[in-house]
């Protein structure tokens, strides 16, 4: 009896010894599952954050020469903004080059024409209701020349104001910053002085010695005031539209220069060297 009672305690002794642990046990458990579960929901809203703040771009920079799959994106993003008007063959020319400086300037960007990560984030999270939908340059060609989509395209593409650029193959974006640029270096000169900076605009394209294209010229460094203060990105108003346009109808009121300058404002000595032509309003144009 007094052994039988002996076991009896003993039982309950270590019975009463363990629960505690036991109860710590299951705590225990309960909470590492509980814990993995609220990181498992921590990590996935991490991973989604940073899903939709990185860009669908490759970690490769883009720059003149590069193509493929990252180029069709990138014509594509800025075209969805007005930065590109060519077509969106996947190659990376002048034209791609030329929209990439105009976007990096508007965003405050280094203004290389190179595609770096800081870039694509940009474009990115500028873009993030662009899709892929444009067919690829020869799908376009192909379904124009059969005549089945030409009319909806011209319907579908927005309107150009100034129209006259396409005997020199200018782009849409061409013709904006142009008149962007007449505006930002003249709107308080005369119209016949914005017509000649436009002018001048136009015979620098045609010059051997400078970039092909109006964006190019303008954003050569160094070339433009306008572009160096900024006021680049100002609206322009119809006249300095209207001055675009009689420069592309043929009106060169500069005699053919290809520089000009405000003798109050200018700080190089070296624009005075240059032969000069004529004044107009404020600004001395020189060869």
């Amino acid at each position: 009896m007094k052994k039988h009672k002996k076991w009896i305690f003993a039982v309950l002794t270590l019975a009463l010894a363990t629960a505690p642990f036991t109860g710590l046990f299951f705590k225990t458990n309960g909470a590492v599952y509980a814990n993995q579960n609220n990181n498992a929901s921590v990590t996935m809203k991490s991973t989604l954050s940073e899903e939709e703040a990185l860009p669908a771009f490759g970690t490769t920079p883009l720059r003149v020469g590069s193509s493929g799959q990252d180029v069709y994106e990138l014509q594509g993003r800025l075209k969805h903004l007005g930065y590109y008007a060519g077509a969106i063959d996947s190659q990376f020319g002048a034209k791609t080059k030329n929209a990439v400086t105009w976007f990096q300037w508007k965003f405050g960007i280094k203004a290389d024409g190179v595609v770096g990560a800081k870039t694509k984030l940009k474009l990115y999270n500028a873009t993030k209701a662009w899709r892929p939908t444009e067919p690829s340059t020869s799908t376009a060609q192909k379904t124009e020349s059969n005549g089945t989509t030409g009319t909806s395209n011209s319907a579908n593409s927005n309107t150009v104001e100034l129209t006259s650029g396409d005997a020199m193959g200018l782009s849409e974006n061409d013709l904006k910053i142009m008149a962007n640029a007449v505006y930002g270096e003249s709107r308080g000169e005369p119209f016949e002085g914005q017509v000649a900076v436009a002018a001048v605009i136009l015979n620098r394209v045609k010059s051997p010695n400078f970039p092909k294209t109006p964006s190019g010229v303008i954003f050569q460094p160094g070339a433009f005031t306008a572009v160096a203060d900024g006021q680049i990105y100002l609206e322009p108003n119809e006249q300095a539209r209207k001055a675009v346009q009689q420069a592309l109808n043929g009106w060169d009121p500069s005699g053919g220069c290809i520089y000009y300058f405000n003798p109050k404002t200018a700080t190089s000595k070296w624009i005075w060297s240059r032969p000069q032509v004529k004044t107009i309003g404020q600004h001395i144009f020189c060869m």
